[in-house]
């Protein structure tokens, strides 16, 4: 025997022994199939097999050799991979959509809803737009906080120099209000002065030292009512915010306390006690205390359409007043001696002084 007679054992195949299938396991396989086949799919199922079938059928060119239309082409001399209809010209720059265009039959656009063939360039149409204007809305958001914000902080800015320019006025009104009466009492004085000179009186220091002291007038509370308008809100305020005081502390003295452990009422009088005593614990009330309640709760008509102004134009009044009146500028912080000098103030506003 030769060698190429001999069996190769190293290359031989040994092929593993099929198991035959019993009885039972082909009953069961049997089965499983029948349930398969008369299972009715579900309508997802469906359209998901109809989904899956349209595109492989749309991803399959037309140019089968199967196809009946293609057979058709072929007899009338159509080959594969060539174009129907006369070739474009070498010149033509077009050529390659030209022969791209020819070489595939029309593509197939299954459309699914019920619109007509321009709505969906329509809706791509509104959302661009849509889009573009939600976007200049949240720009114009922005913006307008932004321009909010600024106006708010310069409405308080304002609003403070109104502030700082009542109180200037009140101080120069104080002022001159002082002077005036010091200028009455030295008139006063000096006149009395000069009758008691003439009629030989004697004025002796310790007459007056040891005679009895003569009381002295307080000085009568200005009413706000009778106050210049330009500065009247500040009076009030402080009015309002000294009553208020006022009632608290009469709030906690009638709290019983370690120096008051029976508790009483701010009306409460107690006869034994002196009017030292009862001015000390705040028990007195003024006579003007009650004059300035009344006219805080009284309405103000013309502080309430100077307060509806503008804070630029209630600003501007001020300004105005305190150059008019007392020569003297908000801005430069400084009462010119007079007019002349006050010609040489840069202006009204605050821009002209910058």
């Amino acid at each position: 025997m030769s060698s190429e007679d001999e069996d190769d054992y190293m290359n031989m195949v040994i092929e593993e022994p099929t198991q035959k299938e019993t009885f039972t396991q082909k009953k069961r396989r049997e089965l499983r199939e029948a349930e398969a086949r008369g299972r009715v799919p579900s309508k997802a199922e469906r359209a998901a097999q109809e989904a899956a079938r349209r595109e492989e059928a749309l991803a399959t060119s037309t140019l089968n050799p199967t196809n009946k239309g293609f057979q058709m082409m072929a007899k009338l001399g159509f080959k594969p991979g060539g174009v129907l209809g006369k070739p474009a010209a070498a010149s033509d720059s077009d050529t390659n959509s030209f022969l791209k265009a020819r070489a595939e039959p029309l593509n197939l656009t299954l459309k699914e809803n019920r619109g007509g063939i321009g709505l969906d360039t329509e809706k791509k149409r509104k959302l661009r737009e849509e889009a573009e204007e939600a976007v200049k809305r949240i720009k114009h958001e922005e913006g307008s906080y932004r321009d909010r914000v600024r106006e708010e902080r310069e409405l308080k800015r304002i609003e403070a120099q109104v502030r700082a320019a009542q109180k200037v006025a009140e101080r120069l009104d104080e002022e001159s209000e002082s002077g005036a009466t010091n200028d009455d009492k030295e008139q006063g004085t000096g006149s009395s002065a000069k009758s008691n000179k003439e009629s030989g009186d004697s004025t002796d220091p310790s007459h007056s030292r040891d005679g009895p002291e003569t009381p002295t007038k307080k000085k009568p509370i200005k009413l706000a009512s009778h106050v210049n308008v330009l500065y009247r809100g500040l009076i009030r305020e402080r009015e309002r915010n000294d009553s208020d005081r006022q009632t608290r502390h009469a709030l906690q003295s009638s709290l019983p306390s370690s120096f008051f452990p029976k508790a009483r009422l701010p009306e409460y009088d107690d006869p034994t006690m002196d009017r030292e005593d009862k001015k000390a614990l705040g028990s007195e009330l003024d006579q003007n205390t009650s004059t300035l309640e009344i006219e805080l709760e009284e309405d103000d008509d013309e502080l309430d359409a100077f307060n509806a102004l503008e804070p630029a134009e209630r600003l501007h009044k001020l300004v105005l007043f305190l150059r008019e009146k007392y020569r003297y500028c908000f801005w430069c912080k400084y009462a010119y001696e007079a007019d002349l000098e006050l010609e040489g103030c840069p202006g009204l506003t605050e821009e002209d002084h910058d």
